[in-house]
């Protein structure tokens, strides 16, 4: 059954999807932004669901912009005051906007969730509910289904950092069913309930778990153990996207692959943060993805929820610790957790801070004058924002952290760059190519760099490959269905631009300043005013390649200045290195 939502490009959708049990998705169509102002190609779903054993439960609400939809939609299928317990696996508002819509309909609701999202819930509904805090290995037993003969009895497995601090998994023996919420998901909106196409989900699903879930990988290698110890898992529920079912081993081999990849070596980046405070988990998100996409090991942790022996030990064991502006008039705990924070430091670690943007922050000088003062080394100039985070803030948190994993992998990545053999090196180098300038802006955020791995790649439609180092700043704007332009360099004036592009910019700075421009002649980004030629391309594919992103996009639109000109050529020497 699909019903229309009020407001247009949002539908709601419910499903029975095993015994007693339904679906209630909410599909939001159009939604373009998400998190840490990635963009989505294909809109995104908020999912919850409704289990009727011998007492009802049902799992998540939805976002706030379904408040007249949604509600609607669940009386259609029981009365909200039949229901016996709300299980909240996190608190982000696109899963429990709608949790004080529901306690108005039945105040005697008994919400059940870890001891850190009942206490964020406190702070979000603003008035008194039944709670039960649980940790893993409790459970939750809704007796035996009348008509099914089903007994629905779930438990439950802490995950925390999946990608907030009070993330839980709820495991139904009755059905084999694992509600995750955010871990194994995607933002697409479909009306296919099911992974039916996975080669249509997986870049979505990929794209998804490096934005939110490979900062995290050593907790969702954590998760997973748990997840081994369950019986049969035959379906993940998760709150975004399809329901994975008829690929399950796949997208669970693809978490358990990328999340061991990213964990292998000792030296890692702690990346601090206050959760539910000012921008602070958005913005230590995009440091932690700009680290990632330097091969650099990460791992985010929150200051609030994590014990003191842990934090100790992630932030002594680190090779770079990154920490927030706290709030000047933190509660005892908090506070106690910056001390230990504090203590935990090494005198040969990286160290960083960055501006929570919080209200009544701790002066980012004060925190950075702390840290300076305890002889750490500096790994990038503290990061300011002077007013609410756009794309511009998070691509500097991003540049910033990329810079940091450099440092961490520079060893190696000098090592690597000796380490192929000297004949092979020396053939390998003398492939040649041209020489170009890659330049992409969506909204506020722009990037460009210079590159000679392009070629020409079918003729109709005319399509081209670029090859993109994955840590690469402008790799972020050149997801499937984003715009770029390549412009094409001469041969007799290519020297000016090719130095200003390979010059390090440091985080946040305008790669076209001083640059001659034309802007709106190409849909996807600047047009260099020096160029010889340009090219509008829209990306269809990326594949992956070890170190790089192999780009395949078509092209749109095109011109030349100058008919006899020709292109600038780039000869190397060597072949593993550029």
């Amino acid at each position: 059954m699909v019903v229309a939502a009020s407001t247009p490009r949002l539908s709601l959708q419910s499903e029975l999807i095993a015994s007693d049990t339904t679906t209630i998705r909410s599909l939001d169509w159009d939604r373009s932004r998400f998190d840490i102002e990635f963009g989505l190609r294909n809109g995104t779903t908020y999912n919850s669901f409704l289990v009727r054993g011998e007492r009802t439960a049902l799992i998540d609400t939805s976002h706030l912009k379904f408040e007249h939809s949604w509600p609607a939609l669940l009386q259609e299928q029981i009365d909200p005051k039949d229901i016996d317990v709300l299980i909240v696996s996190h608190t982000e508002p696109d899963h429990s906007g709608l949790v004080g819509h529901l306690l108005e309909l039945n105040p005697d609701l008994e919400i059940v969730g870890s001891k850190v999202a009942i206490q964020f819930l406190e702070n979000q509904v603003h008035r008194p509910f039944q709670s039960r805090a649980i940790k893993s290995g409790d459970e939750l037993d809704l007796g035996t289904n009348p008509e099914s003969g089903i007994q629905h009895r779930f438990e439950f497995l802490s995950a925390p950092n999946l990608h907030w601090p009070d993330t839980i998994f709820s495991f139904d023996h009755g059905t084999g069913i694992l509600y995750t919420c955010d871990a194994f998901g995607m933002h697409y909106c479909s009306e296919d309930v099911f992974d039916v196409d996975p080669g249509a989900l997986a870049p979505d699903f990929r794209f998804y778990y490096d934005c939110l879930m490979g900062p995290n990988a050593r907790s969702v290698l954590q998760a997973m153990k748990r997840m081994d110890a369950l019986p049969a898992i035959n379906t993940i529920a998760v709150g975004h996207g399809p329901l994975l079912r008829h690929h399950l081993s796949l997208w669970m081999s693809d978490y358990r692959d990328w999340s061991s990849d990213r964990s292998k070596g000792e030296a890692y980046a702690a990346v601090c943060y206050v959760s539910q405070y000012g921008f602070c988990d958005r913005l230590s998100q995009a440091i932690a993805r700009g680290i990632g996409k330097a091969e650099a090991q990460v791992q985010l942790v929150d200051l609030r929820a994590t014990d003191p022996q842990e934090l100790s030990a992630l932030v002594g064991e680190a090779s770079a610790v990154v920490v927030p502006t706290w709030p000047a008039n933190a509660d005892p705990d908090l506070q106690a957790s910056v001390g230990t924070l504090l203590a935990a430091l090494k005198p040969k670690q990286w160290v960083a801070c960055y501006d929570a943007y919080g209200g009544n922050d701790e002066p980012i000088d004060a925190v950075a004058s702390q840290l300076r003062s305890m002889g750490q080394k500096e790994a990038f100039e503290p990061l300011r924002v002077r007013q609410v985070p756009d794309g511009n803030d998070y691509q500097r948190c991003e540049e910033a952290g990329t810079d940091l994993g450099q440092l961490l992998t520079r060893a190696k990545t000098i090592a690597a760059m000796k380490s192929l053999d000297g004949d092979l090196d020396k053939a390998l180098g003398r492939l040649s190519g041209g020489l170009y300038v890659v330049t992409a802006r969506q909204d506020e955020r722009a990037s460009a760099m210079v590159a000679s791995w392009v070629s020409q790649a079918s003729f109709d439609p005319p399509g081209i490959t670029v090859a993109v180092a994955k840590d690469r700043a402008i790799e972020a704007l050149m997801q499937v269905g984003d715009r770029f332009v390549l412009n094409i360099l001469r041969e007799d004036n290519y020297q000016d631009l090719m130095r200003h592009f390979l010059k390090r910019f440091p985080p946040g700075a305008d790669r076209f300043a001083g640059v001659a421009t034309l802007d709106g002649v190409a849909s996807g980004g600047p047009v260099l005013g020096d160029a010889l030629a340009f090219l509008g391309c829209r990306v269809i594919q990326r594949m992956e390649g070890p170190d790089h992103w192999i780009i395949y996009a078509e092209v749109e639109q095109g011109n030349v200045s100058d008919t006899e000109a020709s292109t600038a050529v780039h000869h190397r020497k060597v072949g593993n290195h550029y």
